[in-house]
């Protein structure tokens, strides 16, 4: 995460997150780092849809594909990208070992993280499996960030960023010409 903090205070980009099931773990990774002032602009936790909705996630989004999907990750990241005004937004939601009435839909102990890069208009996107047995396991792995951050998501996926920033690379587009990458496609073993 150190290395993440460099780089953004280098190039001068600042970075907000909305985060659900992490409740607010990755801003904390970050705040942890020295420097951090310099780059974070804002940290929402909105475990409810209600403060998904009021921060600006599209309902309809979340009644289509449900709270617990890639689909509303990528609307956290932008949406509080485009709140903050800051280049990149990091949204996190996932259901972890629980029942939720609210939102009945979704697999168990799946994460979905999208990180938005604003001025690229391009998601790098994960999902990852959190196999521990209690939910507060599953939580506290996934609020410790640094473990997919360092070595396999973030660090990866910012590297990339700063590449694209440095040489202009054409963004992969979906099936309906929205700009992505899917950096680490799949599972990680835990």
């Amino acid at each position: 995460m150190k290395e993440v903090i460099e780089l953004l205070t280098k190039k001068h980009k600042k970075i907000s997150t909305m985060e659900s099931c992490t409740g607010g773990g990755v801003a904390n990774a970050i705040t942890n780092i020295e420097g951090a002032s310099n780059v974070l602009e804002f940290s929402a936790v909105t475990y409810s849809n209600e403060y998904k909705i009021k921060m600006g996630v599209d309902k309809a989004i979340i009644e289509k594909y449900s709270v617990y999907s890639l689909e509303t990750a990528k609307e956290m990241s932008k949406k509080i990208s485009d709140y903050t005004n800051a280049n990149y937004g990091i949204g996190i939601t996932g259901k972890m070992n629980k029942e939720d009435i609210n939102n009945p839909y979704g697999e168990n102990n799946k994460i979905f993280i999208s990180i938005y890069d604003r001025d690229n208009n391009k998601y790098y996107n994960k999902e990852i499996i959190a196999s521990q047995k209690t939910r507060k396991e599953n939580k506290e792995l996934c609020s410790t960030i640094e473990r997919y951050t360092d070595g396999l998501i973030f660090t990866a996926q910012m590297n990339e960023i700063i590449e694209t920033l440095s040489a202009a690379k054409a963004p992969k587009t979906d099936g309906k010409g929205n700009p992505y990458v899917d950096v680490l496609r799949g599972h990680v073993a835990l």
